[in-house]
């Protein structure tokens, strides 16, 4: 198999980064198409109490386990499979199995802080930054942690002003510097998912 072309998916929590990231999967074909999430690269914490989990800031660069992921996008770029981790976020913990990841022609690379993160970012070949207002971003997170996670209303704003918003000014919002696009994503953008589709499939035929 020759390299796969890597599609790096930035941008803030709850910008639509998996929205985007699946339409261009669809688009692209499903069986062409593997994908590798920051979500299931969070350090584990099982050495913590649960208080303290529930305090630890995920939103910085160092609560990734940045060696492995980038080592497993190296791998599946090379035609490789890998064994990814799970992680638990109701625990705060990575789970003892692991998922089978197989090699595809393209591979995309999302998480929040995939463009900040030099040694993942390096290995993409397009770069994408999700680009939604502050103020839905915020809701669309606050759905998911309650929804999702088991998380309170209070819980989730108080982690979101302590942590979220900070760690979000100070690298997410930065990293969109490294983007190659930077793509307008309110409700739905499908005229320029479209767009991006059509340039990509340039870029993963040239590859």
């Amino acid at each position: 198999m020759a390299t796969a072309f890597v599609i790096g998916i930035a941008g803030g929590t709850g910008s639509g980064k998996t929205t985007v990231a699946d339409l261009i999967a669809e688009d692209l074909g499903p069986d062409r198409v593997a994908m590798i999430i920051q979500d299931h690269y969070y350090r584990d914490l099982s050495h913590l109490s649960f208080e303290e989990r529930a305090r630890f800031n995920f939103d910085h660069p160092g609560a990734i386990d940045a060696a492995r992921m980038a080592e497993d996008v190296r791998a599946l770029k090379a035609g490789l499979p890998v064994e990814r981790p799970v992680y638990d976020f109701k625990t705060h913990t990575r789970l003892p199995r692991t998922v089978r990841v197989e090699p595809r022609e393209t591979l995309i690379v999302e998480g929040i802080l995939v463009l900040e993160l030099e040694e993942i970012r390096s290995q993409m070949d397009v770069k994408l930054y999700v680009e939604t207002d502050d103020d839905l971003r915020f809701i669309r997170r606050l759905r998911r942690d309650v929804s999702e996670r088991g998380r309170t209303v209070e819980s989730v704003i108080e982690q979101y002003m302590k942590t979220v918003r900070p760690m979000h000014l100070e690298f997410v919002e930065k990293s969109r510097r490294h983007a190659d696009i930077i793509l307008p994503w309110r409700e739905f953008n499908q005229t320029g998912v479209s767009m991006l589709v059509r340039m990509l499939r340039y870029g993963v035929q040239d590859s």
